[in-house]
């Protein structure tokens, strides 16, 4: 039979009974007259952060206890007194060690010291755990915070490890920088499938891709044309592509358009920033970033070191992010609980500074009130707001964190490539267009000859227009009518170099299965 071990009680209100069973030892948890049977606890990583962030922290993981999460904590330490102790990455190397045990990473913001040598810890943590899908729910909540459209619900995924936040980047010439855009299949294949996925286990009828592929026709084409391939295994979802700038603007003024919209790693940074602040504040977002075997989640927003120890911060975006988790390790009825928990505040008028409006509010409230506030209203479920419901995953862990990474597309044999040419780059001052073009063509030879000399992507020889704005970094295309090998393009470099012109890059222009891999 059963045998009460202990009893733990909030003044006259019961907050935990446990009990044995057998052998077992299970803990049950009371709420206002209902009983909550808990499961094992999941062990996650903590990080209390900087400024602001180890009060929201705080008030964060208070509701997550007073609703039942079954969480056991490792805490690690991160951000500046790491960055200034002598870590440019901002996390001791003894801290990876609990983020690959555990495999859940809470993180509160922190800040980057001023200065140059400290790497982006959001860029070095994503890239080291392979946290592939940064996913960002931009939701209104009319009207009790404002916003200009009362009905926006969308979410943002975005890649998470491409692109330009590669961080490649070259200093050239005295004027010019260089930054590589890396694009690549399995990075493509991985973000559209899982907001294909993410669209199917949640109910969302539609996923919209943006790109910029009339101007990068083959980085942007590529996660385009992926797309594409992947919306054609999704027949029960709509799908659809805008060109990045006409789709911003038509998600800042009509966002109920879209639904759950999947782009590169530029474009999802700045327009779920965008998203969560017309929704109604970048303060109340959280965001999941999504590996194979990890995730991280956060608040969108930073660490603001001017609020911090005033106890008036908004610990919503750092909630919001704890549901995510709470939803990716499957507690699924806790995650129900602390989001309705919080719609119920919200509604019921206990804001803190950042969203309080007279006409609206009822009460302003520190950090801490707030956090208490949504504890009262664990149990609790919004009248006026739309109480979510979350559905529990067979298995351990949301199965929409592990989607497949290659499609039947592009199971397929892999192109012919060739070597046809190659640009060779120069830093170059004092000399014309021209000048610089009768020079360079006297260097053809091995069947490299010259095509055409760029500047900063505009042609301007042969036949180049007098009026076109020139630097010092010149691209020059050299073409051959048959394949070459890597001695032709060095025996090239040679002549360039004792025609005394400073080459500084090349890029091997080849072609796969005959086509183009290249712009024009």
């Amino acid at each position: 039979m059963n045998q009460f071990l202990s009893v733990v009680t909030h003044g006259a209100q019961v907050i935990y009974v446990r009990a044995q069973l057998s052998s077992l030892e299970n803990q049950f948890q009371i709420q206002k007259g209902t009983l909550f049977i808990m499961a094992t606890k999941t062990p996650i990583t903590v990080a209390h952060g900087d400024g602001i962030g180890p009060e929201i922290m705080a008030a964060t993981l208070h509701i997550l206890e007073a609703a039942g999460a079954q969480l056991d904590i490792e805490t690690i330490e991160i951000g500046e007194k790491v960055y200034l102790a002598g870590n440019s990455a901002g996390i001791a190397p003894e801290a990876w060690d609990s983020l690959r045990r555990t495999k859940v990473f809470l993180k509160a913001p922190i800040t980057t010291p001023q200065g140059g040598g400290y790497r982006s810890l959001n860029v070095t943590v994503r890239k080291a755990l392979g946290l592939y899908a940064n996913v960002r729910p931009c939701v209104s909540y009319h009207p009790f915070v404002k916003t200009k459209h009362p009905v926006m619900d969308v979410v943002i995924v975005r890649e998470n490890e491409e692109d330009l936040y590669a961080g490649i980047e070259y200093r050239q010439t005295n004027d010019m920088m260089l930054s590589l855009k890396l694009i690549s299949r399995p990075g493509c294949e991985k973000i559209v499938r899982y907001a294909f996925e993410y669209a199917r286990r949640f109910n969302r009828k539609k996923v919209t891709c943006f790109t910029k592929d009339n101007i990068m026709k083959i980085s942007d084409g590529l996660f385009h044309k992926v797309f594409d391939e992947i919306a054609a295994e999704y027949a029960d979802i709509e799908n659809e592509h805008w060109i990045v700038d006409i789709g911003a603007a038509k998600l800042a003024d009509t966002p109920e358009a879209f639904d759950v919209v999947v782009m590169p790693n530029l474009y999802g940074d700045i327009l779920s920033d965008v998203a969560a602040q017309i929704a109604g504040s970048v303060g109340l977002a959280g965001s999941s970033n999504i590996g194979t075997s990890c995730a991280m989640f956060e608040a969108i927003h930073g660490s603001a070191p001017r609020r911090a120890g005033q106890n008036m911060a908004n610990p919503s975006g750092l909630l919001l992010g704890a549901v995510l988790m709470l939803v990716h390790i499957n507690q699924m009825e806790t995650a129900e609980r602390v989001h309705n928990a919080w719609l119920k505040t919200l509604e019921d008028g206990i804001h803190t500074y950042d969203i309080y409006k007279d006409d609206v509010s009822k009460e302003k409230v520190g950090t801490k009130e707030f956090a208490d506030a949504v504890v009262a209203r664990v149990g609790q479920k919004p009248s006026q707001l739309k109480a979510v419901t979350y559905v529990k995953q067979d298995g351990e862990a949301s199965e929409v964190s592990k989607p497949a990474t290659t499609n039947k597309a592009a199971a397929k044999k892999e192109a012919t490539k060739e070597t046809v040419g190659v640009d060779v780059y120069l830093d170059c001052v004092g000399k014309s267009p021209d000048e610089i073009g009768r020079a360079i063509e006297a260097l053809n030879g091995d069947g490299l000859k010259l095509e055409l000399v760029t500047n900063r992507g505009t042609k301007v020889y042969p036949d180049g227009l007098p009026e076109t704005f020139t630097t010092d970094h010149w691209r020059c295309r050299f073409l051959s009518e048959k394949a070459i090998e890597h001695k032709h393009i060095t025996a090239l470099l040679n002549r360039v170099s004792e025609a005394g012109f400073d080459f500084i890059k090349t890029e091997n222009l080849c072609t796969f299965d005959g086509k183009a891999g290249y712009s024009a």
